[in-house]
């Protein structure tokens, strides 16, 4: 249930929601992301479309995010305009630098770790997490992304993460919400 995994998300502290619906077909993700982007405003927490510029934009949707193949920040912007947050997904220290000159207003930096989110793409491990988040951190938003866990948390946040997209690990919690302040919790700390 979509709708009842964005409030206990936002209920457990999340301070971004984004819909990455992949194999999902068009039709379907713009009813769903237009049921988040509702729940979303009411708590004033941003909601983010990944890979559909045309759906972020007809939803009213705080931003889009994309994937290196999937155009140019020039391309979203002219169809999504300025006022709409833009990020990119980053795999290496050079796509995170290329990033941050195009202009994207934040990005994903990962994976970290193998994930079934991202089948087929190996994780990149830690090492640059801490170059990444003290060179491009201090001039846009850096999320580190890819089979973060409450069990692996300390360890990210250790190699110098300090936003983190966890996934699986939230939805497949017995407590969304209870997961998610978790989460909150040690980012928090972290600070």
């Amino acid at each position: 249930n979509v709708e009842q995994a964005a409030r206990e998300l936002i209920a457990g502290g999340a301070g971004v929601i984004q819909l990455r619906a992949k194999g999902v077909d068009k039709m379907t993700v713009e009813a769903l992301a237009g049921k988040i982007q509702k729940i979303c405003a009411s708590a004033e927490v941003p909601f983010v479309v990944n890979d559909y510029p045309e759906i972020a934009l007809k939803v009213h949707a705080d931003g889009v995010h994309i994937g290196q193949d999937d155009g140019s920040l020039e391309d979203v912007r002219a169809i999504v305009g300025d006022k709409v947050i833009v990020g990119r997904s980053t795999h290496s220290v050079e796509q995170a630098e290329e990033a941050l000159l195009d202009g994207f207003d934040y990005i994903g930096f990962g994976p970290l770790f193998p994930t079934p989110t991202k089948k087929g793409r190996p994780g990149i491990g830690m090492e640059n997490v801490r170059a990444v988040q003290g060179t491009i951190g201090t001039r846009i938003p850096v999320f580190c992304i890819g089979g973060i866990r409450r069990d692996n948390l300390a360890e990210v946040i250790e190699a110098g993460a300090r936003r983190v997209v966890v996934v699986s690990d939230l939805l497949g919690a017995e407590s969304i919400s209870a997961a998610a302040q978790s989460v909150v919790d040690h980012l928090e700390k972290a600070e």
